[in-house]
């Protein structure tokens, strides 16, 4: 392992809902020269603890056991680095965009390309909610740049391990046939199919 290669790692941590957690967690990932590209929290499926996605990125030699190192906190469940693993993905966006009535059917044909929501319409704005790989959302922003983008407002990455395709695997196991693209790469990043 090469200290000087830079490294994105996608780690997902269980922790309890205490004050200070992500305090703790930032501060770990701080001491070790690592920056947070990405970073999203939510409840989970388990009353009273939240599960966190962060996409980390440094040199390799610092974010290669950075779950482990979260693992050492108290207010730490679980913390698993999945980057290699079979995931699923995806970014949430809500963008709010300028335009009057003339423009406002432009737009909505444009959505429906993206596959896109549109969740607010007012007199002087119309806001669309968009959600898939970086590139699709950038993708989308570019285009709507023509129209006066007003506010951008994006969750950071959110990933789950896939669910077993065959008796015998695990959730997040690739099927030795079929390898994956899914988790991240340095140029094409993809959320999966």
């Amino acid at each position: 392992m090469n200290k000087d290669i830079f490294s994105r790692r996608i780690i997902v941590a269980l922790v309890k809902d205490n004050p200070g957690v992500l305090a703790a967690i930032v501060g770990v990932i701080r001491r070790r020269g690592i920056n947070i590209a990405s970073l999203a929290v939510g409840h989970s499926e388990k009353n009273k603890f939240s599960r966190m996605t962060f996409v980390v990125e440094g040199q390799e030699k610092a974010v290669a056991n950075i779950s482990s190192q979260l693992n050492k906190l108290i207010d730490v469940v679980e913390a698993s680095d999945i980057s290699e693993r079979n995931i699923v993905w995806r970014e949430l966006a809500l963008i709010k965009v300028s335009c009057n009535q003339s423009k406002r059917v432009e737009l909505l044909e444009l959505s429906k390309i993206f596959r896109v929501n549109v969740i607010d319409v007012g007199l002087n704005n119309i806001t669309f909610e968009i959600s898939g790989s970086d590139s699709k959302i950038d993708s989308f922003v570019e285009l709507l740049e023509e129209f006066g983008v007003e506010e951008i407002m994006r969750t950071g990455r959110i990933a789950i391990l896939r669910g077993a395709t065959k008796v015998g695997m695990k959730d997040g196991e690739f099927n030795s046939k079929y390898a994956s693209d899914v988790y991240l790469s340095k140029e094409g990043e993809t959320g999966s199919v």
